[in-house]
């Protein structure tokens, strides 16, 4: 008799400890799907992540962006910049940005030719971060890039062009450390002088961005990301222009502990401008789109 309760004692202890065990993993699983460890402030080549970076961070940005092709003839546009970041308090990112242009412009229809490389241009990138990743089921943060350019985007035409680009940013780690997915709201109101006519324009754009990266290997990650974009006339998104949609390949290495770099191609797949006829907006966007980004931290 006294054997059997002790062999019922013995039972009772090993299911608490079972029950205990259970309780512990289920909470580090828990624990482990809610705090992710990707970094997502660099990891998208068109698209925009939540974090912005530890308090005191330092980093020195470069980034090339090419655009080409449009209904016919030779259309080659870049913008080279060159950023240094600082992360002043918790959560708060600032960037300040110079950036030099080129244009490559030969037979393309409504559009002078032309072919120069200047300075571009000076923009400022604010950034907050709302919602943290690591104590929420997903990352949230808002920015705003306040710019003034030297020439028109589009038909590199000589003007000042003073506008700021917003931005709402959500992302979330479908499978913990492997699969990151992110979410842009984009409003970019524009307004021109033109330097040769002297005559003042206002042009906006709104769209939505979506990427989905996977961890591959430890510091690589490969993915794609999709754009929608509705061009305006007006800075209140007054008449539409046109309307593109863009989709490609994404790529990111984690170099070093300090050095990161990141490629980018997306090709125009559907679209329609207002001014023409098609499948495609050729007249206020162009066929491919192509980024390569790389920073350093200090």
């Amino acid at each position: 008799m006294a054997g059997l309760r002790a062999s019922k004692r013995v039972i009772a202890a090993t299911r608490r400890a079972a029950k205990s065990g259970l309780i512990v993993a289920l909470a580090a699983i828990s624990t482990g799907a809610r705090c992710g460890t990707i970094e997502t402030e660099h990891l998208f080549g068109f698209t925009i992540g939540s974090d912005v970076g530890e308090v005191g961070e330092r980093e020195l940005e470069g980034s090339v962006t090419g655009r080409f092709a449009k209904q016919n003839g030779t259309y080659a546009a870049t913008a080279s910049t060159m950023s240094v970041e600082f992360v002043p308090v918790a959560n708060l990112r600032t960037e300040f940005t110079g950036a030099v242009v080129s244009y490559d412009i030969a037979g393309v229809s409504g559009l002078p030719d032309r072919r120069y490389i200047a300075f571009g241009g000076f923009s400022a990138d604010i950034r907050y971060r709302l919602l943290d990743r690591a104590t929420a089921p997903f990352g949230f943060a808002i920015g705003a890039e306040p710019h003034w350019g030297r020439a028109d985007e589009v038909t590199g035409e000589p003007a000042n062009q003073y506008g700021v680009d917003f931005v709402a940013a959500a992302d979330w780690e479908i499978v913990p450390d492997r699969v990151v997915a992110a979410f842009n709201l984009l409003y970019q109101p524009d307004t021109m002088r033109s330097k040769i006519t002297g005559t003042w324009s206002q042009e906006s754009t709104a769209g939505v961005a979506f990427a989905l990266m996977a961890q591959v290997r430890s510091g690589i990650f490969i993915g794609g990301e999709a754009r929608y974009l509705r061009k305006y006339d007006g800075a209140g998104l007054d008449t539409l222009a046109g309307q593109g949609f863009f989709i490609g390949p994404t790529i990111y290495f984690k170099l070093s502990e300090k050095a990161w770099m990141a490629a980018a191609w997306s090709a125009q797949a559907a679209g329609q401008a207002a001014t023409s006829a098609g499948s495609l907006d050729l007249v206020n966007f162009e066929r491919h789109q192509a980024r390569v980004l790389f920073g350093v931290n200090f």
